[in-house]
């Protein structure tokens, strides 16, 4: 049976903090090249792996061990990739989360540790340096002749595990004006927002610029810095407008849907047709004692099978969606045919709604 799910038709109010991002007010991605040691004999094979010998040997290299023309293949170390968020105003010695990821043929980094890892933004610059143990999120284990994995032994993450080492240059104080982003821009949700800034203010501080900003003049609104406009502001509810949408899931046979959800007068026929052909060729052999030779006559079975389905049934104009499936339901109509029954009537223009499948 098809898992049906319809939002109210009421929208509850939502903090404005809940809808909208600050501009300038968010985290920047990092990324680094490291070496996880320790490993209890899963990690590269260095044959494969050749990157992760010359990480190895240029960390040597730095300790003051000279490892020049030396042959060495442990299997107890992994190249990874470490990858961590800095917040918005991170401060220098403040620590962060990371996660690490295997990159060569490495089985496992359970009870690895993380060597000094320098991580680097989109700029290229340092601005955090990543090190300590690894919490894997699996395990694996193998023998002759079998191999068992439970979850994903080949990442982890160490939580506080990078330190902040610089700063975003970002003057958050001087600015004289915020932009608010919309998560979900629509021009009424955008209106409501600078009617609730302007009401609480008292003065025509906000100003819609589109439907996925607003702009909120901070010399309008009182406040002595930014922060304290924001404080203000983020907190007030609305009630946010959404667009009438369907979303899919074809895997597990889910349809979400809003109570705005309509449908306009269309006729619909469904029916499911089988085509099976069979091929049972057979052996013609000559007479005993008879000359000839032993031949293969085709022999081919075609046939379609119409299978019951839905006959020509029109939906009146202005009926939800959801009516319409209730009563698809009733009468057994697959998931799968449930699906295609929706791409049809939306393809017919016939469904006023964004259609989205996952």
């Amino acid at each position: 049976m098809l898992a049906l799910i319809c939002l109210p038709a009421t929208a509850q109010n939502v903090r404005i903090k809940d809808l909208v991002e600050v501009d300038g007010v968010r985290s920047n991605d990092l990324v680094g090249y490291g070496l996880v040691v320790g490993l209890n004999g899963t990690g590269d094979g260095l044959r494969n792996a050749p990157f992760t010998e010359e990480i190895m040997q240029n960390i040597l290299e730095r300790l003051g061990v000279n490892v020049t023309g030396e042959q060495f293949r442990p299997r107890n170390v992994a190249a990874v990739f470490v990858t961590g968020k800095l917040p918005p105003f991170g401060r220098a010695g403040g620590q962060i989360d990371v996660t690490v990821s295997a990159i060569g043929d490495a089985k496992s980094l359970l009870g690895g540790t993380l060597i000094m890892t320098p991580l680097n933004a989109a700029d290229g610059q340092i601005y955090a340096v990543a090190q300590g143990t690894v919490i894997a999120g699996g395990v694996s284990a193998d023998g002759q002749a079998a191999t068992v994995v439970q979850g994903v032994p080949t990442s982890g993450v160490i939580p506080s595990g990078a330190r902040i080492e610089r700063e975003v240059d970002f003057d958050f104080a001087e600015l004289s004006s915020l932009r608010l982003a919309l998560r979900e821009p629509d021009f009424t949700t955008a209106a409501r927002i600078e009617n609730a800034i302007n009401r609480t203010v008292g003065r025509q501080a906000a100003q819609m610029q589109d439907s996925g900003t607003v702009t909120v003049d901070l010399s309008k609104t009182g406040a002595a810095t930014p922060a304290r406009a924001i404080v203000a502001i983020e907190n007030l509810p609305i009630q946010p407008e959404r667009r009438a949408r369907v979303v899919v899931d074809q895997r597990s046979g889910t349809i979400v849907m809003g109570e705005d959800v309509r449908i306009s007068r269309v006729a619909v026929s469904q029916g499911n047709l089988t085509l099976r052909i069979e091929d049972t060729p057979i052996a013609v052999q000559p007479n005993p004692f008879a000359e000839g030779e032993t031949v293969v006559v085709p022999r081919t079975a075609a046939g379609i099978t119409e299978e019951p389905g839905i006959g020509l049934a029109e939906v009146p104009g202005g009926t939800s969606l959801s009516e319409v499936i209730a009563g698809l339901n009733a009468l057994g109509v697959s998931p799968r045919d449930m699906i295609d029954i929706l791409k049809s009537i939306k393809a017919a223009g016939a469904l006023h709604a964004e259609f989205v499948v996952m």
